[in-house]
């Protein structure tokens, strides 16, 4: 892990720049004049890609410039996050900001390259998001109260999957453990196509998958569904219950997707993303692809509203990591 770092700091080193083209009056401000190089700190084909990539495609569309998708995974958000941090705040370089790097990774870790307050400048949150707890059709458990019955019996037998340690599937598995009282291996993965794989192979028993990756799979019946983690039931899978309504009485657990940029981007380009990605956000053909229907609630707030959500969410996370045990790396 601390290799991981190491190589974000170096090359969050090598993309800093003055800026100072960023520190421009607002009124000699004209952007974007070039490509955007939009930073998706996970691997391909997870529900972060998914965002990133269909915004990116909107903001081109109204830009008339090119918005680059940059996957750089890795330490649970944090390569890529570093990178923008790190960033010459002109705009160029923009971050899809997730709960993970943002408001876990600081509770988790005794040190990261960033302060996610100071050296990120919110633009706007995207989505909320939560997950479902999947298992194979096959598996000998066929509900809810099953699988925690399995659970007990089986102590520290059962496996289930994840994108990485703090990731928010893993921190959902952790707070499933705290509250049923049981205790399953926990198998992290880069990322969550191949934590996927490993549970539709059969090499690990569940996972608590995003609504959005997960939701094909479940169509098809290559998955069965047992709960969603919210306090409400998914639009994309209204036949699933809550896990309230499973039995596990105050479960809940929601994660979120949003635009960030590096701290001190002058307010003018804020501004000029923040109009730009909360429009797309009300067009019909992103609110198809990534809105209620595909497991995502859409939001499209201001920055100051969404620095708030930044702040309460890390102290949220610092209190379930305490309470789940997980040991700080």
């Amino acid at each position: 892990m601390k290799a991981e770092w190491m190589a974000a700091a170096g090359m969050a080193a090598m993309l800093w720049a003055t800026g100072a083209a960023a520190q421009q009056p607002a009124a000699d401000l004209k952007y974007p004049t070039k490509p955007i190089r939009f930073i998706c700190p996970y691997n391909p084909g997870g529900a972060g890609d998914i965002f990133t990539r269909t915004v990116a495609a909107k903001l081109t569309e109204y830009f008339g410039q090119n918005v680059v998708v940059d996957n750089r995974a890795g330490a649970n958000g944090g390569i890529g996050t570093a990178i923008v941090a790190r960033a010459a705040p002109d705009g160029y370089t923009i971050l899809m900001g997730n709960s993970g790097p943002m408001t876990v990774n600081p509770n988790l870790y005794r040190r990261v390259p960033y302060d996610p307050v100071k050296d990120l400048q919110p633009v706007t949150q995207g989505t909320v998001y939560w997950y479902v707890l999947v298992v194979q059709p096959a598996a000998p458990y066929q509900s809810l109260a099953s699988l925690i019955d399995t659970l007990k019996a089986k102590p520290e037998q059962l496996t289930y999957g994840s994108t990485g340690i703090g990731g928010g599937n893993h921190l959902a598995g952790e707070l499933f453990n705290v509250m049923t009282k049981t205790k399953a291996i926990h198998v992290p993965y880069t990322g969550s196509a191949l934590a996927l794989a490993s549970l539709l192979g059969g090499q690990t028993n569940y996972m608590f998958d995003t609504v959005v990756t997960a939701v094909p799979h479940i169509r098809s019946a290559r998955l069965r569904a047992f709960a969603v983690t919210a306090k409400k039931r998914s639009q994309a899978l209204p036949e699933v219950p809550t896990m309230d309504e499973a039995g596990l009485k105050g479960y809940e657990i929601t994660q979120w997707q949003a635009v960030v940029a590096p701290g001190g981007t002058p307010g003018p380009i804020v501004d000029r993303l923040n109009q730009a990605v909360v429009k797309a956000l009300k067009s019909q053909d992103v609110i198809d692809r990534i809105g209620p229907r595909a497991g995502n609630e859409l939001v499209g707030n201001s920055p100051d509203e969404f620095a708030e959500v930044i702040r309460r969410d890390l102290d949220k996370y610092a209190k379930l990591i305490k309470a789940a045990g997980i040991q700080r790396q």
